[in-house]
Parts: C-alpha cells; sequence; structure tokens
C-alpha cells in the first residue's frame, strides 16, 4: 500500500478498502457533480452497474500481468503474489460427508487483507474504458457508477453514448472473466421538479436487455430520486429508524438506560446519519420527519409522553439536531479536504479563496473558501461544492483554526450545539 500510494499508483475514482474513503464520500462526489449539472439547466444521466460474484472470478494469470505491466510488481515480488494465489483448494462439508477437493484457478480470497486490494488493482483499467467515451465513472469495489451530462436537446446523442460506454464496459468485464450482471443495472434520468416532462423514457439495450429508466436508484445505500428531492431516502431512513426503536422499545425494561442509550446510538443515529451529507438545503417538512426520529430516541430513552416537551431531552443527551448533524458531516470533511485526509477526488471541489489581485480582507489568514454561484439555491446549493464551503465560511475562526481534527470537531461539536438550542443560557 505504501509503494502504490507513493507511486500514486491507485485509482483516483476507486473508493473501495482505502483509508479515508467510503461509501458516503463516493455518493457525495457523484451527486455534487449532478447537482452543479442541473442547476446549469442540463440533464443527468446516471447508469448503475453491477458484477455478479465479483471477487470469485478474478483471473489469476490476468491479475499477475496486470501487477507486472500495470503496476511494475516483478521478480521477487511477484512470486510471492504467484504462491499466495496458486494451490487454493475449496471443498463443501455438511456433517461428516466431504465433497471432492477442487483448486481454484481464479478468484481473490475473501476476508483477506490482500483480497480487495487486489480487486481494486485487477479492476482498474475499467476506469479507463468509461473516460475514453467522455462519461464520469466512480467505483466502489465491484459497484461501478457512470455519469453524464447534456442540454435537454442532446439527450438522444447521451442516450447513444451511454449505450456504446456501457457495451464497452461489459465487453471489457466479460474479456477478464467478469459476470455483468444486467438484470440488477439501473438507469435514471434527473432533472429539477419542473423538467421532468424533459426526461427521455426510451430505454438502454444493453446486452440485449432492455434497461428503462426508474424514478429512484440505491446507489451504494443511498436513494437518489429523478428529481433529486431525496424523498425516497428519508422516507426509507425513517421507516427503518422507528422499525429499530420499536424493537428497543420491547426491551427498554429489560436494560439500564446507558445500555438502551448505547443501543440507540448505534441502531437508530447511525442509520439517520448515514450518507446524511447528501440531505443539506431539503425542505423543512423533510427535516421535521428526520428529526421525528431523534424526538422519539429521546422519549424512549427517558420514558416520556408524546405531549411532553423534547428540548430538555435532546440537550440532556448533547444530541444536535438534524440540520446541525448535517452541518457537522460536511464541515468535517471540509477540514479533512484542506488539510490532506480526504479523497482526492473532494479535493477539487473545496478551494481556498486566494485568488490573485483580490483586495486583502482579515479572513485570508483564516482559510475562507470559495462558494461557487449557483443558479436554482433548491438545487445547486445543496451541491458538496457549494454547500461545503457555505458552512465552513460561516464557522468561528477559532474553530476552523483547529490544528487537529479531534480538536476541530469538539470546538465543532459545541459551536452547533449551541446553534441547535439557541436559548441555552451558558
Amino acid at each position: 500500500m505504501e509503494y502504490l500510494s507513493l507511486a500514486d499508483l491507485l485509482p483516483s475514482l476507486q473508493s473501495g478498502f482505502r483509508q479515508g474513503h467510503s461509501t458516503e464520500t463516493a455518493v457525495l462526489r457523484v451527486l455534487s457533480d449532478i447537482l452543479q449539472a442541473v442547476d446549469r439547466g442540463d440533464l443527468a444521466a446516471l447508469v448503475l452497474l453491477d458484477l455478479s460474484a465479483a471477487f470469485d472470478t478474478v483471473d489469476h494469470s490476468i491479475l499477475l500481468e496486470r501487477l507486472q505491466q500495470t503496476f511494475g510488481i516483478s521478480d521477487t515480488a511477484l512470486c510471492w503474489f504467484q504462491s499466495y494465489l496458486s494451490s487454493r483448494t475449496q471443498y463443501v462439508r455438511r456433517g461428516p460427508n466431504k465433497s471432492s477437493v477442487t483448486y481454484l484457478v481464479c478468484g481473490v480470497p475473501q476476508g483477506s487483507v490482500l483480497g480487495p486490494i487486489l480487486f481494486v488493482l485487477y479492476t482498474v483499467d475499467l476506469l479507463r474504458v468509461i473516460d475514453n467515451y467522455g462519461l464520469s465513472p466512480h467505483m466502489y469495489a465491484d459497484d461501478t457508477q457512470v455519469y453524464g451530462f447534456c442540454r435537454p436537446t442532446a439527450s438522444t446523442a447521451l442516450t447513444a453514448n451511454i449505450t456504446d460506454c456501457v457495451e464497452a464496459a461489459t465487453s471489457w468485464m466479460r474479456s477478464n472473466r467478469l459476470q455483468p450482471n444486467p438484470d440488477k443495472t439501473e438507469f435514471l434520468w434527473c432533472a429539477t421538479a419542473r423538467r421532468q416532462h424533459q426526461l427521455p423514457t426510451s430505454p438502454l439495450l444493453i446486452d440485449g436487455c432492455s434497461i428503462t429508466p426508474v424514478q429512484s436508484v440505491r446507489d451504494l445505500g443511498i436513494y437518489v430520486d429523478c428529481d433529486l428531492s431525496m424523498r425516497t431516502h428519508v422516507q426509507r431512513t425513517v421507516s427503518r429508524c422507528f422499525a429499530a426503536l420499536r424493537q428497543l422499545r420491547q426491551i427498554r425494561r429489560s436494560v439500564p438506560s446507558a445500555t438502551l442509550q448505547m443501543l440507540v446510538v448505534a441502531l437508530v443515529h447511525s442509520r439517520l446519519d448515514y450518507g446524511n451529507g447528501v440531505l443539506v438545503g431539503l425542505p423543512a417538512y423533510l427535516m421535521r420527519r428526520l428529526q421525528s426520529v431523534l424526538n422519539a430516541a429521546a422519549r424512549l430513552i427517558y420514558r416520556l409522553r408524546t405531549r411532553d416537551h423534547i428540548t430538555d431531552a435532546l440537550i440532556s443527551l448533547h444530541w444536535l439536531r438534524v440540520p446541525e448533524r448535517i452541518q457537522y458531516k460536511l464541515a468535517v470533511l471540509a477540514y479533512r479536504v484542506l488539510h490532506g485526509d480526504a479523497p482526492h477526488y473532494l479535493g477539487p471541489l473545496v478551494r481556498v479563496d486566494d485568488l490573485p489581485g483580490r483586495r486583502p480582507l482579515r479572513s485570508t489568514n483564516i482559510n475562507r473558501l470559495v462558494v461557487p454561484p449557483v443558479r436554482l439555491s433548491t438545487v445547486g446549493s445543496r451541491a458538496f461544492a457549494v454547500a461545503a464551503p457555505h458552512i465552513w465560511n460561516r464557522l468561528p475562526t477559532d474553530v476552523v483554526a483547529a490544528n487537529s481534527l479531534s480538536t476541530f470537531r469538539r470546538l465543532l461539536k459545541r459551536f452547533l450545539f449551541r446553534q441547535s438550542y439557541p436559548d441555552i443560557i451558558y
């Protein structure tokens, strides 16, 4: 990993199995690009490709050749990898009965340290295939996202280009012994609510299968609607959180309050906060639905009635409200970008306001960020490239000047907590 990192050999748009990269950052980058394109008046198309048993179909000979020719691994080091992959066997056992032993000629050992990173190196050329068609790729392990933009009058040309791109990607997968799964491939057109009538309805023809555009897709656990409203994601998140709360309600009398609080954080907060960076700028009624989960969780812990006032309970638990939880996520990501600890693909979205020739201001020494202009506050302002700098520039100087991430988190939480509950006397 040190060799791959120092030589900059890892694909920048592959977020799988890499420190500091996650499904959240991957979707955040993709949605930021789509929101900015839609804000410009373009239509956006998103295709989600899927592989069947991806880790089990990696060809050993192709992998070893790629390690040698693409990544410069040779001689003794290459022999280590060859020894690691070869002569592996498997069999099935049920009780006292055991099947015959089979030697494996493909697949990387799952559950191992090397398996995931070897798969990433095996599929690095797929990103180049997609780049050749002028489309934007992003991968997380074996999940591939392909997206592009066009003016409403050019949707037919973009559809044809996406079809050719996906066909080429599918052909590359097969030539490398990977198995594309067209039944799980999804296709989504995105536009503002007023431009939904301009979205094409013609299907993609991929590998003989007709892929019809859908109204919503599940991208790495985050639901994206064709109007980018995120209503489906909010609805699913709220539903799953309340299902977990109903299960916890059945055992609340059997566990101590501290244990119940830990279970709420693990089973409810984890769902509520997952991917919440893409929820910035949503309408108030959707925020109220998400806030209702926090309120119900606090009532469960303190055994409050529905009519009881909830603010004191939230303050006692030291929980931020939902809008501030979203701001917290984006501010931390902005801090990591500025200090080189975030994925490289987020770097171009966050720029320090240090343009030459500009009149120097008092804020020039505290890393104030450039906020790109937007046309629609309901769309463009929700992109990470806009929302993160906007949130960052509103933070106090002592917060943004923190010398470590842990200090920044502590000061940020304190600032946002006061913002959540402004009527408290500190």
